[in-house]
């Protein structure tokens, strides 16, 4: 949630501009607070650099920006923004990626400003490229590691709510969904014969997914727990043990706790690694068309869907073994150069 203590640090456009981000654009609060720390730390920097306050220390994180108005974002020059990107990254040490999402904001918060408010002209951000990020191959279980993982459930004699943590570890595997969208999902959303389910994605956007034969059987085995539940109107399908709607955090805290007793914790795994796991595997071994995977984790484009599209380690060592050439062995002993020289 987007706190109203927190909100109060900024200045009124700022604060109109996270309203925008969150009523008409439907972005997650989650997105809006990145924007909103970013934008901060921009204000800052800019405050700090016409005033020579130092960037390093306990003055910089106490800058009062509440007073920046229209006339001081329209001043800001591209040459600033520059500046401002070459100091999170030598004095920061922001990676690409930190930078990507810094600019972002400033980009978002400049197009509001002109675009949509308009009030000016002048972009300052409008043509400035992205840092380039290194394409990263998505990191995923493999099936040996998912059913260890599920085992770690199975065999857990003290939890009081396996049958809840099997379902929700059952659909992130089976049906690769967002950790926000599994916490969305309520009652109603299911379909009687559990053939499919509703969830809210990114942008306020709807999507079925469809369940297979494991995750019927799972929510079939948690259901009449949940049902019988009594809780103060909460309709939602997951609860926490004060039986209200789960939290993200108890989700992402009950995968941590599986993924250790697996044996899992030390290789960089987490909830949402789960939602590359289904990805990877319906593409790689279920053979799912892309643009079918892609419709199923909810992707608005096609490029974010591809890349999942990597060769799996083991498909580039058969692809070896199938070349003709495989088979041909090498001579036991070769004839030295010096030999042939002597011989010559």
């Amino acid at each position: 949630m987007v706190e109203k203590t927190f909100l109060n640090e900024f200045p009124p456009l700022i604060r109109e501009f996270a309203a925008y981000k969150l009523t008409i654009q439907a972005c997650s609060e989650k997105t809006v607070n990145e924007y909103l720390l970013d934008l901060r730390t921009f204000c800052r920097y800019l405050i700090a650099e016409a005033e020579n306050i130092p960037k390093d220390g306990k003055e910089f994180g106490e800058i009062d920006m509440t007073g920046l108005d229209a006339a001081f974002f329209e001043s800001i020059t591209t040459s600033q923004i520059y500046e401002f990107l070459y100091y999170t990254d030598k004095e920061r040490g922001n990676e690409n990626k930190a930078k990507a999402r810094k600019l972002s904001a400033i980009k978002s918060f400049y197009k509001y400003l002109t675009v949509k408010q308009k009030l000016f002209d002048n972009n300052p951000a409008i043509t400035i490229e992205t840092p380039k990020q290194k394409k990263q191959l998505p990191k995923h279980l493999t099936v040996e590691e998912s059913l260890s993982l599920l085992n770690a459930v199975r065999t857990d004699s003290e939890s009081k709510t396996k049958e809840r943590d099997y379902a929700i570890l059952t659909l992130f595997l089976n049906c690769g969904m967002r950790l926000s969208e599994l916490a969305g999902i309520s009652l109603p959303d299911l379909d009687p014969e559990l053939r499919s389910l509703r969830v809210l994605g990114k942008g306020a956007k709807e999507r079925i997914i469809y369940l297979n034969d494991a995750c019927r059987d799972a929510l079939n085995v948690y259901l009449p727990i949940r049902t019988s539940t009594p809780t103060k109107g909460d309709n939602a399908l997951f609860l926490s043990s004060r039986a209200q709607r789960i939290s993200v955090k108890t989700v992402q805290w009950m995968v941590y706790k599986y993924l250790k007793a697996a044996g899992l914790e030390n290789r960089h795994y987490s909830t949402h690694k789960l939602r590359h796991t289904a990805a990877t595997l319906m593409y790689q071994t279920g053979k799912v068309d892309i643009r079918v995977l892609k419709d199923i984790l909810g992707h608005e484009q096609l490029n974010t869907t591809q890349i999942y599209t990597h060769i799996s380690d083991r498909g580039m060592e058969d692809a070896m073994q199938k070349n003709p050439l495989a088979e041909v062995k090498a001579p036991k002993h070769l004839p030295s150069a010096k030999k042939d020289s002597e011989e010559n």
